[in-house]
């Protein structure tokens, strides 16, 4: 199935929202990591989100080149070609763009939109990601209600961010973050909709409840997803019910499954997982080093075996472990099953 329309995304997440689910983001740097990302989301026919942070363009594009914005594009694009083969849908996300990329980051991916849909192509994102968490609120829904302008012209989903999702993630550190910078208030949430709100277009809100990134031993995170539920209400309370937000959760790799399953019932549609999945994709390589250490490398006696240097080797097993993950995500988001894909 070819990456999914504005129109059926809207729909995954409409059926997400009222079905009390959300669907695993998973984080992409390369064609292994979105195969495996794929194979994930078929395995579990569920449908899914894939998304490209600036580290990963930059990536993408090669030592030489190091352009942020033209490795997502091409990263975009190999996706574009690899989904066709899936039974299932697949959006095309971008993650955790900070006001001093914008211009060299989100305005060039939202312009190659907007020029694949003036020549009669679909668009090459279905949603982006502003994340403006360390700017004052005022001044992050100013840039967030400019980029919304921009993206509802070319039917994009935005994606904006209030408070501060703690930890270290693809050169974004907050781990020195104030502690109530990492929880949202009800008051934030107010803010959000009263800004955005009336362009008409649609977003997600990824609202902060102690998040953090990264992995951590059991009771290092406290996550307060109550805090969901309150902003909600208060949104609810004073602009109706059609007011509810689309929510994002941040940080989700190593959250108990009942903080996940609690956020279900206060309206995340979208969580992102990204370090459990490198860490699948690595320990998996790990092991086949482990297991083959001594015919890895040529030595004065022996020479290096071909058959377990070759990087297909890893790499495949690499990618069917993150397969693995990305379907666990599945099962704990309740998005298994549930793919709109109809043949």
């Amino acid at each position: 199935m070819p990456i999914a329309t504005p129109e059926q995304y809207r729909k995954m997440l409409d059926n997400a929202q009222e079905g009390s689910y959300a669907f695993p983001a998973i984080n992409c740097t390369s064609t292994e990591t979105l195969n495996a990302a794929m194979k994930g989301f078929a395995d579990a026919k569920s449908d899914g989100i894939i998304q490209f942070s600036t580290g990963a363009g930059q990536f993408a594009s090669g030592l030489n080149v190091k352009d942020m914005a033209y490795g997502a594009i091409v990263l975009a694009e190999v996706a574009h070609r690899l989904a066709e083969k899936y039974p299932i849908l697949i959006a095309l996300h971008t993650d955790h763009c900070v006001p001093a990329k914008v211009d060299g980051f989100l305005r060039p991916l939202i312009a190659e939109t907007a020029r694949r849909r003036a020549s009669g192509l679909g668009n090459l994102f279905q949603s982006h990601m502003f994340d403006g968490s360390e700017l004052p609120l005022s001044d992050n829904l100013k840039t967030s209600v400019d980029l919304l302008r921009d993206c509802t012209e070319n039917d994009i989903i935005l994606e904006v961010e209030t408070g501060v999702v703690g930890g270290e993630e693809d050169g974004i550190d907050n781990t020195g973050a104030a502690a109530e910078k990492l929880y949202t208030t009800p008051e934030d949430m107010v803010e959000v909709h009263k800004a955005l709100s009336p362009l008409g277009g649609r977003f997600m809100l990824a609202a902060t409840f102690g998040n953090v990134h990264g992995i951590y031993k059991p009771g290092n995170v406290k996550l307060e997803p109550k805090i969901l539920r309150d902003g909600q209400a208060e949104v609810v309370k004073q602009f109706g019910d059609a007011a509810q937000f689309d929510l994002v959760f941040h940080g989700g790799s190593g959250s108990e499954l009942s903080d996940i399953h609690e956020t279900l019932d206060y309206g995340v549609i979208k969580m992102n997982v990204d370090t459990d999945c490198q860490y699948y994709f690595t320990e998996a390589i790990v092991r086949h080093v482990d297991e083959h250490r001594s015919e890895l490398l040529h030595t004065e006696e022996e020479m290096a075996n071909k058959k377990h240097f070759d990087p297909r080797s890893y790499l495949k097993r690499a990618e069917a472990h993150m397969a693995k993950r990305v379907q666990m995500a599945c099962d704990d988001l309740k998005s298994t099953g549930r793919s709109l894909y109809t043949g």
